[in-house]
């Protein structure tokens, strides 16, 4: 214990000031107007503070301490897994926030005015920010500050990943490297790029022009912070792990923001929730793979069968028909890939070491304990490359409620992070009225969250805002062309493509072990997006370009939440619909008020021609290009208002990342007959049905299916009528059956049987599912596809997402269920039994179209599922012992800097949620 207390004062000498500002007064920040009284809540786990000083990280590995606030929010979210039966409106707070404006004089924790005109408040419960200024710059530098005082590690880090600079920066951990290459693959935009899209904002009128005073302040305010943190050795202690600091001297390279980092942060977000389409060349090998198999007219029909683009079947938000996006029954300047000619574009370029660990590492006695906490990265490397949970919503409007005003409980599922990618904050000046969350970096206005009489929040929608073009490759000399050709036809002329490149050198760091190294990536850009892949088509060489319609465009959606911040702006659930429709990426918003529900899915959606395919690539043509498009800027006019799926006062809203409305189709594989937004739709509906909908029971709804298993409660039950079409006079078989029975009769819920038994109730049959899914599928496709097209499929849309999840995303996140084969299988199987299927696919798979066989081939693969150990279920990690079901499926944050967090149970359900219901409103 003396080497502990010895370690944590050596580093105590480079951290005076620990706790910030002194607080300048104990008075009670001016309450403002709030029409919610009591009756809106709200969450974020695991803690708002963020940051840690060098002390603060020695403590927690040596002695398991954490900063205040860091975890308060942890447990009782954690809590409602179990806590939820039961459960009425009186007792919302003990699993959320009291988030009313402002603070009581006597739960107030400090306050500070790091400028003359705005006061910082944070409470004692959960440590938030209550920003209060006298003029909307004060309001907007506190606002910077604050996020500095809570995220300023997580910022720098989204900063230079936004710019294909992470390895540079943070070391050339495996995890680094592959993180920023999957982002530059999307968004490799020049300094150039960053401050035109500035400038482009700056032009659009009043409200840009404010927007670019507002990130001026705000960007002020980071930097008032980061000076005084420098001059009281309290910045977070992470620079000095990788290099950017010294321990001792106070030297630091810590650099200034500048509003460009603000454009590259909001990249990354927009690249992580906001973006949608994009994948027509694995849809179009898909088909080809189709066609080969079963020729070109029933092919065809199995690849639309799978693509599933616009299922009669499938659950929708709004209840009204909004068509776009369908395929045409004949279509032009398809651009289909001749077969096994695709290639991907070669990324990295030039590449000198780094790839081992480093053989010895100078690190400094007292820091001896945090070698290596950053060995794979200072940010989880499958942060883009894999699914993050996305979100969900639910609304019931004041006509089925049990006060007459809407109830609605919603909030963002943006995954479980130490520290968190949001941040909770309050905003109270000229023209900004709201609390909520916003992404770190980018939180000059709230972004999800409660105005004075309102509230709102939104889904990913990935809808198809992303389209690839093959774009003819050509020599400017008139030679032939070759695969590796780096210029293409555009109207006509040979142009060049335009190289995009990124140097990135490290060294090794004191967390982590990587040697030196270095390399350069490379993107090639052309009018038509970024290069993605090369091939032939017609024997003619290609490359298939990514042009998604935000493509520099990140920042313009910045005026719809200045708009959703201001109350002077939004009256009414019509006003946000306007104010939503600013916003050009693919999200579906919500909103309600003492009086209205509204919905409005916003995107900066393309005007395709009416022969053009959205799934499938196209010819990089004149005549194949979208509608009044401007290759000069990306600007389009894309979809009109009155076309984008829309309700007010629907009877009740449900979002999962589910289908938007009936014709508006999907921008990718698997919105069908069983999704998960179903497990909403299914209890609100019958909420709604019965009537008197209160805040509790729309937060109970909300909690059973955030511990259901999909598969179990929509396709099992289809499974089981094809056994049962038979007995099964194998015993041990027969039990197997019954225990899945008697799961789904219970509600199909992976729960515990008590709040902290780590055991779940009818954990055997979970296990056996667990195990079934994935050979199941292959048994009952694989045959009957061959292995090219099941192959090609699986590439298209993964096989299964469960909780412990080793067959799709990535295990621990909490978000499941959202991609898998449910629909296949429910379809495939119902057709099998006769049932009427509207958009089943032209043949029967499972079986060869054989009841008796396909029975066999379940009940076998079942045998198999229930003698698999539970150690080869689960096999094991760095988090958990092989064999242990309940923490295979346990929430891990995933740490991106000095402190970790404990796990928590597995729960599908929003990362920050709101639940609320207005009682009255302004008039």
């Amino acid at each position: 214990m003396r080497a502990v207390i010895g370690l944590l004062a050596i580093a105590a000498v480079t951290a005076t000031g620990l706790v910030g500002l002194q607080p300048a007064e104990k008075a009670a920040a001016a309450e403002p107007d709030d029409y919610c009284v009591g009756q809106c809540h709200d969450i974020l786990p695991p803690g708002n503070n963020g940051n840690a000083t060098l002390t603060d990280i020695l403590a927690h590995q040596l002695l398991g301490t954490r900063p205040r606030h860091a975890a308060d929010q942890l447990k009782p979210y954690d809590q409602l897994a179990t806590g939820y039966q039961g459960l009425t409106n009186a007792q919302l707070g003990t699993f959320f926030n009291n988030a009313d404006f402002g603070v009581p004089a006597n739960q107030i924790e400090s306050t500070i005015k790091p400028r003359a005109d705005v006061t910082i408040v944070r409470d004692k419960k959960i440590g938030m920010p209550h920003i209060t200024g006298t003029t909307r710059s004060g309001t907007e530098f506190g606002a910077g500050y604050a996020a500095a005082q809570d995220r300023l590690w997580l910022m720098d880090l989204f900063r230079h990943l936004g710019r294909g600079q992470l390895s540079g920066f943070a070391g050339g951990a495996p995890g680094n490297r592959q993180l920023e290459q999957g982002f530059y693959t999307q968004i490799p935009y020049t300094e150039e790029d960053l401050q035109r899209q500035i400038d482009n904002i700056a032009q659009s009128g009043p409200r840009g022009v404010q927007a670019l005073q507002d990130v001026r302040d705000y960007v002020d305010g980071i930097n008032a912070y980061l000076t005084r943190s420098v001059n009281t050795r309290t910045f977070p202690g992470e620079y000095v792990l990788t290099g950017h600091a010294d321990a001792i001297t106070n030297w630091n390279d810590i650099k200034p923001f500048q509003p460009t980092d603000m454009v590259a942060i909001a990249s990354v977000v927009g690249g992580l929730f906001g973006a949608g389409g994009g994948g027509e060349v694995q849809s179009a090998l898909v088909k080809l793979a189709a066609q080969n198999r079963y020729g070109p007219a029933v092919g065809d029909q199995v690849w639309q069968s799978f693509r599933m683009q616009n299922d009669p079947e499938a659950v929708t938000t709004a209840h009204q028909p909004f068509p776009y996006g369908a395929s045409p029954a004949q279509p032009q300047g398809v651009a289909m890939p001749d077969e096994g000619s695709v290639t991907p574009e070669r990324l990295v370029y030039d590449e000198v070491g780094g790839k081992g660990l480093a053989a010895t590492r100078n690190v400094p006695k007292n820091l001896q304990p945090l070698k290596g906490i950053f060995d794979d990265g200072v940010l989880p490397r499958n942060l883009l490359s894999k699914t993050h949970g996305m979100s969900n919503a639910l609304a019931v409007s004041g006509e089925h409620t049990d006060t007459g005003n809407p109830v609605a409980v919603w909030g963002p599922q943006t995954g479980y992070f130490a520290p968190q990618l949001l941040m909770l904050q309050e905003l109270n000046g000229p023209g900004l009225r709201a609390r909520g969350v916003a992404f770190a970096g980018v939180s000059m206005y709230v972004q999800l969250g409660r105005g004075v009489d309102y509230s709102w929040s939104a889904t990913s929608a990935g809808q198809d805002i992303t389209d690839t073009y093959a774009v003819e490759l050509c020599e400017p000399g008139g030679q032939p062309a070759t695969k590796q050709s780096t210029s293409y036809l555009f109207h006509g002329e040979c142009v060049p493509m335009e190289r995009l490149e990124r140097k990135n050198a490290w060294k090794p760091t004191v967390a982590d072990g990587t040697a030196t190294g270095s390399y350069t990536l490379v993107m090639w850009r052309t009018k038509y997006g970024l290069v993605q892949s090369r091939a032939t088509v017609g024997g003619k060489f290609v490359a298939y370009t990514v042009l998604r319609s935000t493509y520099l465009h990140e920042v313009d959606s910045i005026l719809g939440f200045q708009e959703f911040n201001d109350p002077s702006a939004i009256r009414s659930g019509a006003d946000f619909q306007r104010a939503a429709d600013k916003i050009g990426y693919a999200f579906n918003w919500f909103y309600a008020d003492a009086d209205d529900i509204a919905y409005f899915n916003s995107g900066a959606n393309p005007l395709r021609p009416a022969a053009v395919d959205p799934n499938l690539p196209t010819w990089g043509r004149a005549a194949y290009e979208w509608q009044g498009w401007n290759a000069d800027g990306n600007t389009a006019p894309y979809l009109p208002f009155a076309q984008h799926p829309q309700a007010i006062n629907q009877d009740y809203l449900i979002s999962w990342n589910n289908k938007q409305a009936p014709g508006f189709t999907a921008g990718s594989f698997g919105f069908g007959a069983v999704h998960r937004g179903d497990l909403l739709d299914d209890r609100v509906r019958a909420l709604v049905q019965a009537g008197n909908v209160s805040r509790a029971a729309l937060t109970r709804a909300m909690s059973e299916a955030a511990v259901a298993d999909l598969r179990a409660s929509h396709v099992v039950p289809q499974l089981l009528r094809v056994i049962d079409t038979a007995p099964v006079t194998e015993p041990a078989l027969a039990a197997t059956v019954q225990a899945l029975r008697a799961w789904v009769q219970s509600g199909s819920l992976r729960k515990e049987t008590s709040a902290g038994s780590k055991t779940y109730a009818h954990a055997a049959a979970i296990r056996i599912l667990d195990a079934w899914w994935p050979i199941l599928v292959r048994a009952e496709f694989e045959g009957a596809l061959g292995t090219e097209l099941y192959t090609e499929l699986t590439r298209a849309i993964q096989v299964d997402e469960s909780p412990s999840d080793r067959h799709g995303a990535a295990p621990h996140k909490g978000s499941s269920f959202q991609y898998g084969w449910w629909s296949y299988v429910d379809k495939d199987v119902r057709k099998l039994l006769g049932d009427p299927v509207p958009g089943a696919a032209p043949v029967s798979f499972c079986g060869g179209g054989d009841l008796a066989q396909c029975r066999q081939a379940l009940l076998d693969t079942l045998r198999t599922a229930a003698a698999t150990p539970a150690t080869q279920v689960y096999p094991g990690d760095a988090d958990c012992a092989a064999g242990n079901q309940w923490c295979a499926d346990t929430i891990v944050h995933r740490a991106m800097g000095g402190i970790t967090q404990d796990k928590m149970s597995w729960q599908n359900r929003p990362t920050y949620q709101q639940v609320v219901q207005f009682p009255t409103r302004r008039r």
